[in-house]
């Protein structure tokens, strides 16, 4: 569980005192009665969430936001003011404050803006532990919360302890098909050999076997003299990577297969036999069954190739990732290209939930690079990832007039059809929200106590 560390920074002590309530059981909290007071501790309890009011003694809580930004960069700020000064909060937040309430403070409204604030530095955290792991163990590794990545990660584990079991790996283009085999070479006993990798897409026909397995010096027109190592004696005592395998022709199929059986090969233009220890990890996005009842792929090649399979989800199937992926990337690409922007804006996240994923993690990785490169403001906007199109109503979609059964001439219980609406879609809400009622109230659009006392009244009915 991450642990958080809120700060109060404010001069009247009624405010402090009353917030450090709301909040005492669930964070460790710090109240300060000036931002000098807060800057001087900050050392020892570094804050995770600093509550800032605007009109301190002292220094002024706008001068303050770039102090605490000095001591660290990636802090959130929520400024508190007595009056909705609209040119003053701009300054605020253009020094890089996260948000920003009004006195006098509603506490149902501060829970909300403090848990969104919060969930920003909790993905931020897993983020820095999964890269931080990454680099200790020198792997790769998946971003994702999902039931389905953990699942397959745990398979990984299991398969990998093999040198030499084929494994297939079948899923939709951008999936991460490659990470997979490169994360089962390093966790195998070949993880000291090399890991060759074939796309097997991207080599002409004519020119595959020798690819493969080599050819001898003077082996045909145009061949090098002193003759060349194939791609599956370069990856002896280690793993080949053979991606998009559905691409490979009859001709080509059979001489792996032959392969795959013995161990043994022949370089083109030599009668010596080779004998290597390699394990064969394969990818494809076709549907190797279909081409089998085409004749386009061999099946026995399909049983040797698919010893072990693994179906990767699409990110369509691991909704629940797509934010963590979409924070990954943004402070991957902060980083290369020396930007500070400080996250996503809330209309563009409800609308990345809403897109539907035909390149998987490669079009969210391509649409974050070329969003983070391009944008001007301080946090992503659906402009910059170019989502303007994409609008909430789309959700209803299956909602319009001629999507719902018609009104039978006996009529219907429109008290019973409504409770049913609302047993759905707070259920849906729910398991989206992973059990948070705070988030699962955003996503039905009504506030939190209005939520709490309707999922309350539901679950008696």
């Amino acid at each position: 569980m991450i642990d958080y560390t809120i700060y109060i920074v404010d001069d009247e002590k009624t405010i402090r005192e009353g917030i450090a309530f709301e909040f005492e059981d669930d964070y460790t909290v710090c109240t300060f009665e000036t931002a000098e007071d807060a800057i001087q501790q900050f050392g020892q309890h570094e804050p995770d969430l600093i509550l800032l009011d605007i009109e301190l003694p002292g220094m002024k809580g706008s001068k303050a936001i770039q102090e605490f930004k000095s001591l660290k960069s990636d802090v959130l700020i929520i400024m508190i003011t007595a009056y909705e000064d609209i040119k003053l909060v701009i300054e605020c937040m253009k020094k890089g404050a996260y948000d920003y309430i009004v006195k006098p403070i509603h506490m149902e409204s501060l829970e909300i803006t403090v848990a969104n604030a919060l969930e920003t530095v909790r993905l931020k955290k897993e983020i820095w532990e999964l890269k931080e792991k990454q680099i200790r163990e020198n792997l790769p590794c998946f971003i994702g919360e999902s039931r389905a990545i953990h699942d397959i990660m745990a398979y990984i584990e299991r398969v990998a302890q093999s040198p030499d079991t084929p494994i297939l790996i079948i899923g939709d283009t951008g999936t991460g098909k490659e990470l997979i085999a490169e994360t089962i070479h390093h966790k195998s006993p070949n993880f000291k050999g090399p890991l060759i990798t074939v796309n097997c897409a991207a080599i002409p026909k004519e020119l595959l076997e020798s690819e493969l397995f080599g050819y001898e010096k003077g082996a045909f027109s145009g061949a090098s003299t002193l003759g060349k190592k194939g791609l599956i004696e370069a990856a002896d005592n280690g793993t080949l990577f053979l991606d998009e395998v559905g691409d490979l022709d009859l001709e080509a199929q059979a001489k792996l297969l032959r392969f795959m059986e013995s161990g043994e090969f022949y370089k083109v233009g030599s009668i010596t036999k080779q004998v290597v220890k390699t394990r064969i990890i394969s990818a494809t996005n076709k549907d190797l069954d279909e081409m089998i009842h085409k004749n386009e792929f061999r099946k026995d090649l399909y049983f040797r190739l698919g010893v072990v399979k693994i179906n990767v989800p699409s990110l369509n199937e691991r909704e629940e990732d797509t934010l963590l992926l979409a924070r990954y990337f943004l402070e991957t690409y902060n980083e290369k290209f020396n930007k500070n922007l400080t996250g996503i804006s809330e209309k563009a996240i409800d609308l990345l939930k809403l897109y539907v994923w035909s390149g998987n993690v490669r079009e969210l990785k391509n649409m974050m690079e070329r969003a983070v490169l391009t944008a001007q403001g301080t946090e992503l906007t659906p402009s910059d990832l170019d989502l303007e199109k994409i609008e909430r109503g789309r959700v209803m979609e299956g909602l319009e007039e001629d999507r719902f059964p018609p009104l039978p001439p006996t009529g219907i219980d429109l008290v019973k059809v409504r409770a049913a609406l609302d047993q759905f879609y707070f259920g849906q809400a729910m398991k989206m929200a992973n059990g948070n009622e705070t988030r699962a109230a955003k996503l039905l659009n009504i506030k939190h106590h209005t939520f709490r006392y309707q999922l309350k009244k539901l679950a008696e009915e």
